[in-house]
């Protein structure tokens, strides 16, 4: 499948878009209503093995829209496709309406856009300030500003309700899993995401630890960040989901609003890519 604009001639404005628009610029701001975030027939090959074929989903900003799929669906091959960990191999990339080309995690991170995986990606022997700013740390006269840090990351876990730690030097190796994702999304929060993807967030939790991320994700939508969240927790999903999309076998085979699926109709879609049963009256958006 080909890039549906050709490489040589594509508008200047898709790639300052991945570096951010000189001040005052009007090129580069989004049309009216378009989605923060939009795959456009998007493929993904490893040799013969087609992993992801006309994906075509859209990431409404400010909300939570929920990827839900079987093992080997192909969920986590499309968000490291969205977070510049494998470029596509066809269809096009839109952000805020202006078609971008992420090439790299750099190039995710510019626009605003940071994945936590499951494994979170935490130095166990560093503390909650050293986690939080590791990579980026806050100079001041070539040292490092601990108090400014400190001052920056406990407003940040605050603004999260993240309050059961005990305190914010105490090492990441004690934190609970619960704690530990709150950790690694208020890394990304502090670094100003607009979209924070979120890696199967509640695996191998208990229940107030599942409780505690559940409340984190809606915190980040009130404050006006978008989240992606993978999962095949189906409890999980309509718990906290605004829209819901679901791929089985490399194909997108239903997207729309969380309130035309139930748990049996995303079953459905999840196990053999169809489904017959309508939810709350009406048929779930079966994607073309």
């Amino acid at each position: 499948m080909t890039e549906p604009t050709d490489e040589g001639a594509r508008p200047a404005s898709a790639d300052r878009a991945l570096g951010g628009d000189p001040p005052g610029s009007q090129e580069g701001q989004a049309p009216t209503g378009a989605p923060l975030l939009e795959l456009r027939n998007v493929d993904k090959n490893f040799g013969p093995v087609q992993a992801l074929q006309g994906i075509n989903l859209i990431i409404p900003e400010g909300q939570v829209t929920a990827l839900a799929g079987d093992n080997g669906a192909g969920k986590s091959v499309l968000i490291k496709t969205v977070s510049g960990i494998w470029s596509p191999d066809g269809g096009a990339v839109f952000w805020r309406g202006q078609r971008v080309h992420i090439r790299t995690p750099k190039d995710a991170a510019a626009l605003g856009i940071t994945t936590v995986y499951q494994d979170l990606a935490l130095c166990d022997n560093l503390d909650i300030v050293q986690n939080m700013f590791l990579g980026h740390e806050d100079l001041h006269l070539g040292m490092l500003n601990e108090i400014e840090m400190e001052l920056t990351a406990r407003r940040t876990l605050e603004s999260l309700a993240m309050t059961t730690a005990r305190q914010i030097r105490q090492p990441v190796a004690s934190l609970s899993g619960g704690q530990r994702q709150s950790v690694a999304v208020a890394k990304a929060v502090m670094a100003n995401s607009k979209l924070v993807i979120l890696d199967e967030p509640t695996a191998a939790l208990g229940v107030t630890q599942t409780a505690m991320v559940l409340s984190l994700v809606k915190k980040l939508t009130s404050q006006g960040v978008t989240v992606l969240m993978i999962s095949h927790n189906l409890n999980d999903i309509f718990q906290v989901a605004d829209h819901l999309a679901i791929v089985h076998l490399g194909h997108l085979v239903a997207s729309g609003p969380a309130s035309n699926f139930n748990r049996q109709t995303a079953v459905d879609y999840m196990t053999t890519g169809r489904s017959n049963r309508e939810a709350a009256g009406s048929p779930a958006l079966a994607a073309s």
